[in-house]
């Protein structure tokens, strides 16, 4: 660290909002051990009920429309922090501060907002300060699906959704913020034309903090379907494609780990910050997840809940139609992708009750019975449509490739845990992700809870496999990157900068003789599954 802390000295972040379903503001901060010393939240739905919000947001008429009020989060980090300040807590010890947002939302800052932003009185809160300067009241979140026409439109002009990916880091997807920014555009020009910036929900909270506008940092800004992933810098055809004079709206990114400035003199004269607190720059939730596991060079994450998450650090990504790939937070160098699949939990708990009379004992006898590569037998569960790739049903196939009606009990739970893995490995290569020597793979979620199953998972990635205590892992992550921007003027890696953090746990090692089984296996699980889709889209094979 360039400055290390003083004797006593505290280093906190501040996160705004983090949860996936947006419904409450939390902050967590460490002490220079990395050990986390305080932490509170803030429930929307609960602690502000004025705003109306079900899980934090609004769902509109045409369940495809969902949105946030901008002043309930504003509200929500006063509240906050005025719980902090009377239960004591000594802002004057934190030394910098970052924070997370989730992916993807937008804001609208009205005309003249930036000079309520720098002219604000402490002798009120932010909320009644800041409740005229937005063009828009309700900001389109990442469960915003309302945008199909505003993505067909940005493919078709970037020359293809492969097109649009290899520049961006993924096709358009509705949630995406520069088809966002399109719709409002198109269907509300006169917001959109009185509108001086627009922030992401992570930019926007740390404008907060700042008393400026923040720019938006490279990571965050990947999720937009705008930003040259390669050259870190906004694609003018997509931005055209988009909306007028979005560069401006915008203004230029940065890097991840840059100091976005010093903390607003607000909350030095209203809370006691220290007035050279620095505001380190803001990402998204998935990035500052990736920093709070303490993801190196080849590693995965796999969060096994009720959707399944990858996320993997990479060196030279493949952009491809399925998954994102996306600024790193903690390297510029390197990336990280994100892989979705919605079958996941839900889908074990089906089988563990259908198969081993609901009970994860005997679903876990099942695996340990059962041969690596499960004699050939390959399964496809997908009670709902999924994500990565597009199919639906349960499709079994014998080692001889031939579908088959139904498998033994042991054998379809084996089916079940080894196709979803193989499934994540092969799609996970498919955006540029090796295996490598070092790779760990960091564990978490409910299944996580599984030896069995995490022997599955080390076997067929041909990794070790790890778990962590770390709860809030994006707000950790968050709190460790502060840390990082204080250093990053020294060029301080990452891993360097959280060496003290609390170690992940081993919970597997590849059983010996996995990687040849596994390296026969993978090519014919992708054959069968691309042959589904096929059959699925009534395509030839």
């Amino acid at each position: 660290m360039l400055v290390p802390p003083m004797p006593g000295q505290k280093l906190g972040k501040c996160c705004l909002p983090l949860l996936e379903n947006a419904f409450q503001v939390k902050v967590v901060a460490v002490d220079e051990n990395l050990n986390v010393f305080y932490e509170d939240s803030v429930h929307f739905d609960r602690d502000l009920p004025e705003f109306g919000t079900q899980g934090g947001v609004h769902i509109h008429k045409d369940g495809l429309t969902v949105t946030s009020p901008v002043l309930m989060w504003v509200q929500a980090l006063d509240i906050i922090l005025e719980k902090m300040k009377a239960l004591g807590f000594d802002f004057s010890q934190i030394l910098a501060l970052s924070g997370a947002g989730q992916q993807h939302g937008s804001i609208y800052w009205k005309a003249g907002a930036s000079r309520a932003l720098t002219s604000l009185s402490p002798a009120l809160p932010l909320h009644q300060q800041l409740e005229a300067c937005f063009s828009i009241s309700d900001s389109p979140v990442w469960m915003d699906s309302s945008t199909t026409a505003q993505c067909r439109q940005l493919e078709a002009a970037m020359g293809g959704a492969q097109a649009l990916s290899c520049l961006t880091g993924s096709r358009a997807y509705e949630r995406f913020t520069g088809n966002q920014i399109a719709k409002i555009f198109q269907q509300n020009p006169e917001a959109y034309s009185l509108t001086e910036r627009i922030s992401l929900v992570s930019s926007f909270a740390a404008s907060l903090f700042l008393g400026s506008y923040s720019p938006i940092d490279y990571s965050d800004g990947s999720g937009m379907n705008l930003l040259q992933i390669r050259d870190k810098v906004w694609s003018q055809a997509c931005l055209g494609a988009c909306a007028p004079q979005l560069a401006e709206k915008l203004g230029p990114p940065m890097r991840s780990s840059s100091v976005a400035g010093t903390i607003s003199s607000y909350y030095v004269q209203r809370y006691g910050f220290h007035p050279g607190c620095k505001v380190v720059a803001f990402t998204g939730d998935n990035p500052a997840s990736l920093a709070g596991m303490r993801l190196e060079e080849g590693d995965i994450v796999v969060s096994l809940g009720t959707s399944d998450t990858l996320f993997l650090w990479l060196q030279e990504p493949m952009p491809s139609l399925e998954g994102h790939i996306f600024c790193n937070p903690v390297d510029p160098q390197h990336y990280m992708a994100l892989l979705c699949f919605k079958n996941g939990s839900l889908m074990r708990e089906r089988i563990r009750d259908e198969s081993a009379s609901c009970s994860w004992s005997e679903f876990s006898k099942a695996l340990q019975a059962t041969e690596m590569g499960n004699g050939g037998n390959l399964g496809f569960y997908f009670d709902v449509m999924e994500i990565t790739p597009e199919i639906v049903g349960r499709h079994r196939f014998n080692a001889e490739n031939c579908e088959v009606s139904a498998f033994p009990r042991d054998v379809e739970i084996r089916a079940l845990i080894e196709g979803q893995f193989m499934a994540k490995r092969i799609h996970a290569e498919g955006l540029g992700y090796r295996v490598m020597p070092k790779t760990k793979i960091l564990a978490t979620g409910g299944a996580s809870h599984n030896r069995d199953i995490l022997q599955v998972l080390a076997d067929v990635f041909g990794a070790p496999v790890y778990v962590t205590d770390t709860a809030n892992s994006a707000c950790v992550g968050s709190a460790y990157r502060a840390f990082h921007g204080l250093a990053a003027g020294a060029e301080v890696p990452f891993a360097d900068v959280v060496k003290l953090a609390p170690r992940p746990r081993l919970a597997a090692t590849p059983t010996p003789g996995a990687t040849q089984v596994y390296e026969a296996l993978l090519p014919q699980y992708a054959k069968l599954e691309q042959r589904i889709v096929s059959q699925t889209r009534g395509a030839p094979e």
